[in-house]
């Protein structure tokens, strides 16, 4: 195999893209066979009902289990984009209304590190604002692990929560929004270009309330980057913060990863504006647009886009949104 080769490593960056590769290819391997042995079981499971070896909910069970597998192939097969197959930088954002909405927040940022955690992927929490009696007013986390965009970019918009809100005196019924945004997290191997005359760094001190969380140096970093739309001519400041660690240096570099992928998603959005304009796509699916509410209350949790909907308020709240993202990319995937 080529990876035995004894200078392979040599060239980091290619070996890991390689390896990449060897990985996507394993994935596929193994995934036909898993379902060959499960539908080779499942054509004997027949047979041994008829001969009462086994029940029929036993077969029932085999059956499931082939179709989900048979489906998670499907849906890996829908993520064929170069940037489906990246990490995911995700920044959720709460809307007006005070503490209910970044109650709002905090609540989704916990369903997304439950779903993260359940699918075994990696997350950092890079920089984060809190609410001012609770919650959080924003929080910008990294998901890292395969195919992290790919899934989590039917996320991308604004989140509707409608409940009785326990910080209303009188009880009422209450609606707030919060925003999610998902953008794929570059590495190294994608080139973007970063004009080093439109970066500028301030410093600042990161650290908790008070008491022993307190950084008593200035390792927290503001990026600023003046970025002028190559297609519309548009100017604008991109503002990035990162406190995820005491080390300045290391915060400078995820800062700057964090604008790097920002450039990218800006041509990516670019690039899709121009496709959808091509197909004529069914529906809108716009940055910051209402894709999905979570009424409490009527114990529903309804996606606008692809009208899919249930009733497991909770488990959703717990990270269960496989069947959301599932619906979302057999209805739009290409």
């Amino acid at each position: 195999m080529r990876t035995h080769v004894a200078d392979f490593w040599n060239d980091q960056k290619a070996a890991e893209a390689q390896m990449r590769k060897i990985k996507q290819i394993r994935f596929w391997i193994e995934g036909y066979e898993e379902v060959e042995k499960i539908v080779e079981e499942l054509s004997l499971g027949f047979e041994y009902v008829k001969e009462e070896i086994i029940t029929e909910e036993e077969l029932d069970a085999i059956y499931a289990k082939a179709v989900e597998l048979i489906e998670n192939l499907e849906l890996r097969n829908m993520l064929r984009h170069e940037e489906d197959k990246m990490s995911v930088m995700l920044k959720i954002n709460s809307g007006a209304g005070g503490t209910e909405s970044q109650d709002w927040a905090s609540m989704l940022m916990r369903m997304y590190l439950r779903w993260c955690e359940a699918h075994g992927y990696k997350t950092a929490i890079e920089h984060l604002i809190d609410g001012d009696e609770a919650g959080i007013k924003s929080v910008t986390i990294s998901v890292e692990g395969d195919f992290a965009y790919g899934y989590l970019k039917s996320e991308n918009g604004v989140h509707r929560l409608v409940r009785v809100s326990p910080y209303n005196a009188q009880g009422k019924r209450m609606t707030s929004f919060a925003s999610v945004f998902v953008t794929p997290l570059v590495d190294d191997t994608i080139e973007v270009k970063v004009d080093p005359a439109c970066v500028s760094w301030d410093t600042f001190r990161s650290g908790g309330a008070g008491g022993q969380n307190v950084n008593k140096v200035e390792s927290g970093v503001r990026l600023r980057y003046q970025f002028k739309d190559p297609y519309t001519g548009e100017e604008e400041e991109i503002l990035i913060e990162n406190t995820e660690t005491r080390d300045q240096p290391k915060n400078k570099e995820n800062a700057m990863r964090q604008l790097r992928s920002i450039l990218y998603d800006k041509e990516l959005q670019h690039r899709q504006a121009e496709q959808r304009k091509i197909e004529d796509s069914k529906l809108k699916i716009e940055w910051g647009s209402q894709i999905r509410s979570y009424v409490f209350d009527d114990r529903r949790v309804k996606d606008h886009r692809t009208n899919y909907q249930t009733s497991d308020v909770a488990g959703v709240m717990d990270g269960n949104l496989d069947a959301f993202i599932k619906a979302y990319l057999m209805e739009f995937s290409e």
